[in-house]
């Protein structure tokens, strides 16, 4: 009989396949989070359209369409490359926009004197997120291709 313990069926890497990209994923999140919070400090209180958290987010958005499709569409999604993916998108730009801040500066104008805005910043926020996303998707579609058509000139 087999002691559990040197059987791989049962060891801890079989049970928890990701947790090595544990901290890739921290390192990226305090790199993006440091980011946006330098950021941040530039945008005044008094400015009724919180410009800067809204622009973080769309650039991230961006960011995040474009690597998820590049990497999809170079290879396989193991090794040093999902590593690379959970220290990039999960870390550095998960910890680069701001879910949160979005919410409450929505939650904060429609609260206060500023409801049109508030709704406006919502709508606005996730309808461009979205457009955003899209344009990092095909722009990374278009590099993929480009760099396909590279590698079968190679061969």
């Amino acid at each position: 009989m087999q002691d559990t313990h040197d059987d791989p069926e049962h060891s801890f890497g079989k049970k928890h396949p990701r947790l090595h990209a544990a901290p890739a994923v921290f390192v990226g999140g305090v790199i993006g989070t440091a980011i946006r919070a330098a950021l941040s400090e530039m945008q005044s209180s008094n400015w009724t359209w919180p410009w800067v958290t809204f622009c973080i987010n769309m650039v991230g958005a961006a960011l995040l369409g474009f690597l998820l499709e590049y990497l999809a569409g170079t290879g396989n999604d193991v090794g040093a490359r999902q590593t690379f993916r959970l220290f990039a998108g999960t870390g550095v730009i998960g910890g680069f926009t701001t879910y949160g801040t979005f919410i409450l500066e929505t939650d904060t104008r429609l609260l206060g004197a500023h409801l049109l805005v508030g709704l406006s910043y919502a709508a606005v926020s996730i309808i461009l997120g979205l457009v955003f996303a899209g344009c990092g998707v095909k722009l990374a579609s278009l590099c993929v291709r480009q760099f396909s058509r590279k590698v079968g000139d190679n061969r």
